[in-house]
């Protein structure tokens, strides 16, 4: 598949890192996965602040989107079964609880699989 987007992630923090992996090896999207840290921010029309706030969805064409609905875009994006999990994560019911787990996981992120010393930062 051609990439439609790129997701930018956080490559200080170790399990963001694995988790990144994790994605490309089981869900495989279209998108380019690439830390923030290496990424022109600038030409993707992305802050800083906001990578170091959550993961970024950013398409090629439209509006990026951050956090757990940047998780549902990728998903959406992605082949079945991955594209109707992430239509039922669109649910506004669900919509809702999947960006509260998002927040959830990423302030824990120091205590999960793969995390280093940059995983405890907390985000501006």
């Amino acid at each position: 598949m051609r990439a439609q987007a790129t997701v930018l992630f956080d490559g200080d923090c170790g399990f963001c890192t694995w988790s990144a992996k994790k994605l490309e090896r089981w869900i495989q999207p279209p998108a380019t996965i690439i830390p923030w840290q290496q990424a022109d921010l600038t030409a993707l029309g992305v802050s800083q602040m906001a990578c170091e706030s959550a993961l970024q969805w950013v398409p090629a064409v439209g509006a990026s989107v951050s956090g757990g609905q940047a998780v549902v875009a990728l998903l959406r994006a992605s082949a079945q079964p991955w594209r109707a999990l992430g239509a039922a994560l669109s649910i506004p019911g669900l919509s809702h609880l999947v960006d509260r787990g998002y927040r959830v996981v990423a302030a824990n992120r120091h205590r999960l699989p793969g995390s280093t010393p940059a995983c405890a930062t907390t985000p501006p």
